[in-house]
């Protein structure tokens, strides 16, 4: 083959691998959650088999009693500072609110360029701990779970997808991004162990069974 056809040949070949990979860079993911790595899936195991089986009580319980958002840092309060933490580029104002930038939510593989698009999700909902032994604490110590920045507690996701989540368990909601699903469970039962908190059966055998794939 003459040396001109196959350099043709070899730049048509390298032209075209560019357009793919910048088609890969417009339709990919822009930015990936930062949740903190959760215990590997042999510790959540052994954890799980440490938690206190118990039959869940809402009584009593109040959203306020978890006082949320407080100031991290600076201006930043924990909203702000996760949306930052979790994003691309992200860029803030005087105040620390995000004006701009990029979050892939990992629940639902969406990717946002607002952050109003965002909910900051309680990876074991408020609720849900309050059901399974929050009730008992302080309410210091509610706050300090409503804002944990060192544990895999909260992850910046699209907000629909959060409210749809609720207060649900693993056992009655999951991430629809399959590929998900052993972090978060990896890091549902890091949390519970973490602030002893107990899970009920249904939550347990699903946690069981999803923990058995990882």
């Amino acid at each position: 083959m003459p040396k001109f056809y196959a350099r043709r040949r070899l730049s048509i070949l390298a032209a075209f691998t560019g357009l793919i990979a910048s088609v890969g860079l417009f339709n990919g993911p822009t930015a990936s959650a930062a949740l903190p790595t959760p215990v590997s899936a042999a510790t959540a195991r052994t954890y799980l088999a440490s938690l206190t089986v118990a039959t869940e009580n809402r009584t009593g319980y109040d959203r306020d009693l978890f006082p949320t958002w407080i100031t991290i840092s600076g201006t930043c309060n924990t909203r702000e500072y996760i949306l930052k933490r979790d994003g691309s580029n992200v860029v803030t104002n005087s105040a620390c609110t995000a004006t701009s930038g990029s979050w892939y939510s990992p629940y639902d593989g969406a990717t946002w360029t607002a952050a109003s698009d965002l909910d900051i999700d309680h990876l074991v909902p408020l609720a849900e701990a309050w059901d399974s032994g929050a009730s008992a604490w302080t309410t210091a110590q509610r706050q300090g779970f409503a804002n944990d920045i060192t544990r895999p507690q909260l992850i910046a996701v699209t907000d629909n997808v959060n409210q749809s989540k609720s207060d649900q368990d693993p056992a009655e909601w999951m991430p629809s991004v399959t590929s998900y699903r052993c972090t978060y469970v990896r890091a549902w039962v890091q949390v519970k162990y973490y602030y002893g908190l107990s899970v009920d059966s249904a939550e347990k055998s699903a946690l069981t069974s999803y923990l058995s794939a990882c």
